[in-house]
Formats: structure tokens, C-alpha cells, sequence
């Protein structure tokens, strides 16, 4: 019974944590994505990526693992090849509080009374993960995690980790 509820907890924490990445993805819908078994990344792009060398590793290395849960191989001749990109925008977010409405000219201003300002920045990141058939050179799903980023150096692995398998949980797409 213990063990239900500590299983219980951690999921809770895992989908908790992860439910601030926002995902949207998009795929040929004429693709039968059963067909493809194996994988590669696509070093050509990845190279391209402006990040640290550091962050290119964790992403690769969450994509290998997610892609391996799901039950599919590393190749040197693979079916698909796997490809992303990355962009970070800063956001300041400024908030004015008022001490009170008493004596003064117009709403909002008094000079009687003080405002605070409340100053606040965050880094909202993307990440697109692109699945490429090997021999066509085409397109064939897209996956995009849009959430907040993380300096603490100690939590990045688990934030990348959170992004990779939100977009991958997208992967393959289910036809309707």
C-alpha cells in the first residue's frame, strides 16, 4: 500500500512538473509511421544550433532515450532521421501596485500616495524536434515544447528531460 502511494506521488510530481511545457505537433498525414524502426540524428542541423555544447548533449541524449522507450534503434542506416532547433525569447513582466486611492489628479496617479513596481524577467524556450524520412529527405512529423527555462544548472537535465518527452509523447501520431 506504500508503494501504491509513493507511486502515486511521483507520478503526481512528474506530471506536474512537466504540465508547464506547452507542445503542438504536425505530420504528413499520407505517412505510415509503423514503417520506420530506426533512427539517426541529423548532424548536419544539429551542428547549426546555436546552444551550448552542454544542452546539445542533454536534448540528444533524452531524445535517444525516449526514442529507445518507445522501441525504436539506433542506426547507421536508418529510416528516419531526427533533427531540432532551438530559440529562447526574454520576457519582463512589470507590475505597478498602488499604496492607496486618496488625494491626487486621475486615477492610478497620486501624489500622495506611492506606487510599487514590481520588475520581474523569465526565459520562455522552444524546442522543435524534427523527424525526417532518411531516403525521401522529407519532412514527415514536427514536434514544438514551448516553456520556461532554467539557469540552475542542477535542474536543467530534469527540464530538457521534461521538454524531449512532452514533445516526443506526440510521437507517432494517432490518425483520427
Amino acid at each position: 500500500m506504500r508503494t501504491i502511494k509513493l507511486l502515486s506521488v511521483l507520478i503526481l510530481f512528474l506530471l506536474t512538473s512537466c504540465s508547464s511545457v506547452r507542445v503542438n505537433s504536425d505530420y504528413d498525414k499520407k505517412v505510415d509511421f509503423s514503417t520506420y524502426k530506426t533512427y539517426a540524428f541529423y548532424k548536419t542541423g544539429i551542428d547549426k544550433v546555436e546552444i551550448s555544447d552542454l544542452d546539445k548533449k542533454r536534448i540528444l541524449r533524452s531524445i535517444d532515450e525516449e526514442m529507445t522507450a518507445k522501441g525504436f534503434t539506433k542506426s547507421e542506416t536508418p529510416d528516419m532521421l531526427i533533427n531540432f532547433t532551438t530559440k529562447a525569447e526574454k520576457n519582463i513582466n512589470v507590475n505597478q501596485f498602488y499604496a492607496g486611492y486618496g488625494y491626487g489628479w486621475g486615477f492610478g496617479w497620486n501624489p500622495y500616495w506611492g506606487g510599487n513596481y514590481n520588475v520581474s524577467t523569465n526565459t520562455e524556450g522552444t524546442l522543435i524536434i524534427d523527424l525526417i524520412d532518411a531516403n525521401k529527405k522529407e519532412l514527415i512529423w514536427q514536434g514544438e515544447g514551448v516553456g520556461y527555462l532554467t539557469k540552475n544548472t542542477d535542474k536543467k537535465d530534469e527540464n530538457i528531460k521534461c521538454f524531449v518527452t512532452s514533445i516526443l509523447a506526440q510521437y507517432p501520431p494517432v490518425k483520427k
